[in-house]
């Protein structure tokens, strides 16, 4: 986003902390830019962030992701919205939010792996509400190959490896229509800034709606047979959903159903881990190659994706 575009965000943040005490005694370190990226900017100002989502996205579905947010049955769930602030003049649609803290990202001991998947099963089990579209899980792992695919520079071997992944995957996801949130990872976590020290809520609604419920456990899944996540934060995890009564997957062979989805999310970290690489014009780092490394075994082996032995 432009210099200018950005301080009209931050204007319409500083405005949305501010509309009952125009007043600002805010600490400079609550303000700033939190993300800037083509799926969207965020911007802090105090006990509020304003977010910019991506241009071109459908208005009606995002209306109605959002309405979901604010939804009584998932209060303990999701984080509310605040009032939305005025369109930035590119028409692309804002909303605000109460800031909460997030996962801290130098403490992976402490991350909240059980409330995380406590909540995606309180989640899943939630009555959709009508007029919810798909959610984009699926779609994004499309759109990541193909964005690989147009990435000029890419090493060949490695792309290769990914595509080779990519074909092993089915035309079509599993037809289950439950509500998803689309997009699970830790940092879609913060905690609920209504109460001091409050419980874990889910973030980032833009790819929330009805879908298979075990895409939104495909990530840690993918990262645990990649031997990425360690087998006793998969095992806390996975037990924590199960415990909560979670419908994504069977207790008895979870792979059945998380096979797919995990497939296509190692597919998607490794694709876009190509396509920003070599956009930044660096060398792939760790992780990233361990993703690309599992998409060849997956390949390969043209099979399922098995985790590690150790589990």
């Amino acid at each position: 986003m432009e210099h200018a575009q950005l301080e009209q965000l931050s204007a319409l943040a500083r405005d949305a902390a501010h509309r009952a005490d125009p007043a600002c005694g805010c600490a400079p370190h609550t303000t700033g830019v939190l993300a800037d990226r083509d799926d969207g900017t965020v911007v802090r100002h105090g006990a509020v962030v304003v977010k910019a989502h991506a241009p071109g996205i459908d208005l009606h579905q995002h209306a109605a992701r959002i309405a979901v947010a604010a939804l009584d049955a998932l209060d303990g769930i999701l984080l509310p919205p605040q009032a939305q602030p005025t369109p930035t003049h590119d028409a692309r649609p804002l909303t605000a939010w109460p800031y909460g803290t997030p996962v801290d990202p130098a403490d992976p001991d402490a991350a909240p792996w059980e409330d995380a998947a406590r909540l995606l099963a309180r989640l899943h089990r939630t009555p959709p509400p009508p007029a919810l579209p798909a959610m984009r899980a699926p779609a994004k792992a499309a759109l990541a190959v193909e964005r690989m695919r147009r990435t000029d520079g890419a090493p060949r071997t490695a792309v290769e490896a990914v595509l080779s992944a990519w074909r092993t995957l089915p035309d079509e996801p599993a037809d289950r229509r439950l509500l998803c949130h689309g997009d699970f990872h830790l940092g879609q976590l913060v905690r609920d800034p209504r109460t001091p020290h409050g419980p874990w809520l889910l973030i980032d609604v833009d790819d929330l709606g009805l879908g298979d419920p075990a895409w939104d456990l495909a990530r840690p899944a993918a990262w645990f047979a990649a031997g990425i996540l360690p087998p006793d934060v998969w095992s806390r995890f996975l037990d924590a959903y199960h415990q909560a009564d979670g419908p994504a997957v069977a207790a008895r062979d979870p792979w059945a159903q998380l096979d797919v989805p995990a497939r296509a999310l190692t597919v998607q970290t490794a694709a876009l881990a190509l396509a920003k690489s070599t956009a930044e014009k660096r060398p792939l780092d760790e992780v990233e190659e361990v993703m690309i490394d599992t998409c060849a075994r997956i390949g390969s082996l043209r099979t399922e994706l098995t985790p590690p032995a150790s589990s």
